[in-house]
């Protein structure tokens, strides 16, 4: 019998980050599925073992401890947070096994055994704030969830912000679960400020736009959402997403070939109603990155394929974009998108963004 060459998925299928853990999981079923049809990888299967961690980061420990030690896990693909990625990240270091993180983050992580497909600070900030400044004006406000991802984000804004002469009015972080927003946005209402920024993550985030949406401003200033995707406004209503403000690297509904593909072949495999996010294209990117260096090496010693992972280009859902062998991060093509006629559609293209080295600096971890 054949031993199938196996990535596990530990992913967030179930509370409050299930928005982004089940795109993931979709687009990364696909990238699967497409590789077995072409013939497996060493003619031997790819297999997806799939783990829902529930958004609970000591469950995520115990699945990452328990893939890694079978010896036909060759990677690790997940999660969704910084908080679970840090604490998966030391049990690949150690077990020398890739851990593909595909989802947006504060950025300047560095290791031989991290690959992040993922949107960070240099991709989005920069090229947001002259454009929310031309929309709602030079005052901000922040508000986001009490972790490393937003506080990341919002030292980000700060730095970007002052840069541009404007000001932040305002900065708060609430609780993972906080569901009631009624003093938060009374506060953005009486603060004046022309641009309202959310970090907020999952079931609390969307509750914050339904909160936000029914608010009668005195001004209603521009709401811009991080991390907002086509899954995001999947339970809200078209008026409470009309004109939420992001950035992205991927959008359904870009009229380029190869978006118009990817979306057919998601919605070939999951239902004609399937959403399809940027959370999907990434995860299906960065399982096609590994599989593209195990067909390179021929081989499935996990070393060697983290040698042969940086310095690759290939096209998924957005142009072509790269995988870097200095830091293991991307040069992503990146667009301000709006919410427009209950759609998430471009208003600008940024084009192909470089991040800055995130292992500069870094000492040894450098070393990739």
């Amino acid at each position: 019998m054949t031993t199938p060459l196996r990535i596990a998925a530990v992913l967030p299928l179930s509370g409050p980050e299930e928005l982004f853990g089940s795109q993931g999981l979709q687009g990364a079923r696909m990238a699967v599925a497409e590789i077995n049809a072409a013939g497996g990888l060493l003619g031997r299967p790819v297999e997806l073992d799939v783990n829902d961690q529930r958004t609970d980061t000591d469950l995520a420990v115990r699945m990452t401890r328990a893939a890694v030690a079978d010896p036909s896990v060759l990677a690790v693909l997940g999660p969704t947070s910084s908080a679970d990625r840090d604490a998966m990240l030391p049990l690949c270091e150690a077990a020398r096994r890739p851990l593909l993180y595909a989802t947006d983050y504060e950025g300047g992580q560095c290791s031989r055994y991290l690959f992040a497909y993922s949107p960070i600070p240099d991709h989005y900030v920069a090229p947001l704030v002259p454009y929310l400044t031309e929309r709602g004006g030079d005052t901000f406000a922040v508000i986001g969830a009490d972790y490393v991802w937003p506080r990341g984000i919002g030292r980000a804004l700060r730095a970007a912000v002052a840069a541009s002469g404007g000001r932040i009015l305002s900065e708060e972080y609430r609780p993972l679960d906080t569901m009631d927003f009624t003093a938060d946005i009374a506060a953005l209402d009486a603060s004046g400020a022309g641009n309202v920024v959310m970090m907020l993550l999952g079931t609390s985030g969307q509750e914050f736009i339904r909160q936000f949406a029914a608010h009668d401003f005195t001004a209603r200033p521009f709401l811009t959402v991080m991390a907002f995707n086509e899954n995001y406004m999947v339970g809200l209503q078209p008026d409470e997403v009309a004109g939420i403000i992001t950035a992205a690297p991927f959008l359904a509904t870009l009229d380029r070939p190869e978006t118009r593909a990817f979306v057919g072949r998601q919605r070939a495999m999951f239902g004609p109603d399937a959403v399809v996010s940027y959370f999907a294209e990434s995860h299906y990117g960065l399982v096609m990155f590994w599989a593209d260096a195990v067909a390179a090496v021929g081989s499935d010693d996990v070393e060697q394929i983290i040698d042969a992972m940086g310095d690759r280009t290939r096209v998924v859902g957005n142009g072509p974009v790269t995988l870097r062998a200095e830091d293991h991060h991307m040069i992503l093509n990146m667009l301000i998108a709006e919410v427009r006629d209950g759609d998430l559609v471009a208003v600008d293209s940024v084009g192909p963004v470089a991040p800055a080295d995130q292992c500069r600096g870094r000492g040894t971890q450098a070393t990739l």
